[in-house]
Formats: C-alpha cells, sequence, structure tokens
C-alpha cells in the first residue's frame, strides 16, 4: 500500500512536469496475525500483544484499510456471519495439483 501510493505520486508529479520528491521509504507498521478463534497476535513499535484483544486489533485493522464503505460492511457482516454460525470454508494448502484430463 505504501509503495502504490508512492508510485501514484511519482507519476502524478511528472505528468505535472515536476520531480518526485525522493526516493521510496518503507514506514513498518508491525506485524499481525490470527492463530484461532478470536486469537491473534501483534508486534507494533516494541509492544507485543496477543489474544483477544490482538485479534480485535487485526480486525479493526482489515476493517478499517478496505477501500470503500460498502465494502467494510460487506466484510464485517460476512466476518460476524462465519464467526456466530462457525462456517468454515476450505482454508487449506495440501500440495496437491488437480488432475488434467489430458495427461490422465
Amino acid at each position: 500500500m505504501q509503495q502504490g501510493e508512492y508510485v501514484a505520486g511519482v507519476i502524478v508529479r511528472r505528468l505535472k512536469g515536476e520531480t518526485p520528491k525522493g526516493p521510496f521509504r518503507y514506514n513498518d507498521k508491525g506485524t499481525m496475525a490470527t492463530i484461532g478463534r478470536a486469537k491473534a497476535v501483534a508486534e507494533s513499535h516494541g509492544f507485543k500483544f496477543s489474544g483477544y484483544l490482538a485479534w480485535l486489533a487485526w480486525l479493526f485493522i482489515h476493517i478499517l484499510y478496505l477501500a470503500r464503505f460498502e465494502n467494510r460492511v460487506l466484510v464485517l457482516f460476512q466476518w460476524f456471519w462465519n464467526y456466530v454460525t462457525r462456517n468454515r470454508t476450505a482454508r487449506l494448502i495440501t500440495g496437491e495439483r488437480p488432475t488434467d484430463a489430458r495427461t490422465a
């Protein structure tokens, strides 16, 4: 996201005949990951936390970075529904390749 914003700014400045402000600089905002139902881990700027609080932070931050309000509402509803109904879609990477009819 940071690099995309930087490149967009470079393009706009070049189209206006201006020079880019300077090289891209990445700002590490931290790391977050869900590790289970209502459980997550997070680390940002030297702070580490886990459990339910980290899961809520993960949920809030991911919703916050979605592009439009409609997307945020839709994703929040889908996540809520899946949480309440314990609906689990296939999320496994097994390494198996689909069988190709031409090679069978």
